[in-house]
């Protein structure tokens, strides 16, 4: 499976935010998307998960346009925002039910990926008393209940302990391992290792970057 971003372009009246962006991306692979605040990285996944729509461009998959095939698009897609999508007043069971029926789910919290997130050690806790990272690591969970074979990830490692970050790597290495895509809006520089391939949003435009450990290069690079 190969995916294939051309000429997405997005643009807020008068101030253009994604400029022709493309980009392609093969299963098993993990692509970081850098850039600073307010640069558009946001804007983009949301655009592929079809929250927004594009002002142009294309999102192929195998030649197929996702952003013009709804049903398509959510079968392959899972997205988990940089905000928390999670209902508060429920515990981390009763949102995973919403996504998962009763049997499926079990078996995810015994041995699959439910239990690879350590989201069974949590399952009674209303989600506005959770940690950043039991939000986190919840809200993939959700996003993977269909096993889609793309993942969207924004900033998803955002302030978030050594622990939690080690169980959502973790994850994402197995994600790979089974052929899916991960796209990741990232400013950490962990995560940087995560991917073999890494572009800068800037002024609405997408460059391929190679991050060779230097963070001032980085830096300058997105200042």
């Amino acid at each position: 499976m190969i995916i294939e971003l051309s000429g997405i372009q997005k643009a807020y009246r008068r101030k253009v935010v994604l400029e022709s962006v493309s980009l392609t991306a093969k299963e098993g692979s993990c692509v970081g998307i850098l850039g600073g605040n307010g640069c558009g990285k946001s804007t983009l996944l949301s655009i592929l998960a079809g929250v927004q729509k594009a002002d142009g461009g294309s999102f192929l998959c195998d030649d197929e346009d996702l952003l013009q095939n709804t049903e398509r698009r959510n079968a392959l897609l899972g997205y988990v925002p940089q905000g928390n999508p999670l209902i508060e007043e429920l515990n981390a069971w009763d949102n995973l039910r919403m996504w998962y029926d009763r049997r499926t789910l079990k078996q995810e919290l015994d041995q699959g990926v439910l239990a690879m997130l350590g989201i069974d050690g949590f399952l009674k806790i209303p989600v506005h008393k959770m940690s950043g990272g039991m939000k986190k690591r919840l809200s993939i969970g959700c996003a993977v209940a269909a096993k889609p074979k793309i993942l969207l990830l924004d900033e998803p490692s955002t302030a978030l302990d050594l622990v939690c970050k080690e169980k959502i790597y973790n994850y994402f290495s197995a994600y790979r391992d089974e052929g899916g895509i991960l796209l990741l809006a990232t400013h950490d520089l962990q995560e940087l290792a995560l991917c073999d391939q890494c572009y800068i949003l800037k002024k609405g435009k997408l460059t391929s970057y190679e991050y060779d450990g230097d963070i001032h290069r980085l830096a300058g690079s997105l200042s």
